[in-house]
């Protein structure tokens, strides 16, 4: 049996390039997302899609319950999340809410119910996405309640890493600036997309954490910046 990666956010700009990546690398992809459209869109031999409310704790535990005793899970890819604009004084609760939601609660309950199923089969990865808003205040100051629930997925991390230390457990948080997206060219036309950071470059940076040699790192925050 193959050894699988569950990915989120996998019908995504980012999450079709890193699946096809890691399928290429040989991995089967467990990939739960949204819709019916965007099972029938990923549904093949590499890829088990099914849909799941990430923000439903008691659902996310029953998939995991339901796919751990199928496939042999070693990591997981954890892309789904959400952005909203606004500063300080415009950021309300309804606003912070949403975004712990997408940002944050689609991280964590997975991650809560993978902890178990990797120490029972002697270790295994997370990889994160974070954001240059809750790493520097000045990227973050118009983007509020999007910088304060990555901030969290940052600190998840390091909970993880300390839990999983010696457990052969750990998290990577892979920090893109602009991903050069076709959503992103269109609402940002006049940018210079030659310095942003590219699908591929970051599907082949989560291909390298999982792999032998990137598991030798620890407590790792990788920044892709390219020159944006």
């Amino acid at each position: 049996m193959k050894d699988s990666i569950l990915i989120t956010g996998a019908s995504g700009s980012l999450g079709d390039m890193v699946w096809q990546r890691l399928a290429d690398a040989g991995y089967h992809i467990l990939a739960p997302v949204r819709s019916q459209k965007s099972v029938d869109a990923l549904q093949s031999k590499e890829v088990a899609a099914t849909i799941l409310n990430l923000t439903d704790e008691a659902a996310v535990r029953t998939y995991v319950r339901d796919i751990k005793e199928k496939r042999n899970i070693v990591g997981a890819v954890l892309l789904a999340g959400g952005f909203m604009a606004g500063d300080l004084l415009s950021t309300n609760k309804d606003t912070l809410g949403k975004m712990i939601a997408l940002n944050f609660e689609t991280t964590f309950y997975l991650v809560r119910e993978l902890i178990p199923v990797f120490e029972q089969g002697g270790g295994g990865r997370f990889i994160f996405i974070g954001s240059k808003a809750a790493l520097e205040a000045e990227e973050g100051k118009n983007k509020v309640a999007y910088a304060l629930s990555k901030q969290l997925v940052f600190h998840l991390a390091e909970l993880v890493n300390a839990y999983g230390k010696g457990k052969g457990m750990d998290a990577t948080v892979i920090v893109p600036s602009t991903i050069d997206t076709l959503k992103n060219r269109q609402f940002m036309p006049d940018a210079d997309f030659t310095k942003w950071v590219s699908p591929e470059a970051i599907a082949d940076t989560i291909y390298f954490a999982l792999s032998e040699a990137g598991r030798q790192m620890r407590n790792s925050i990788l920044k892709l910046y390219n020159e944006s």
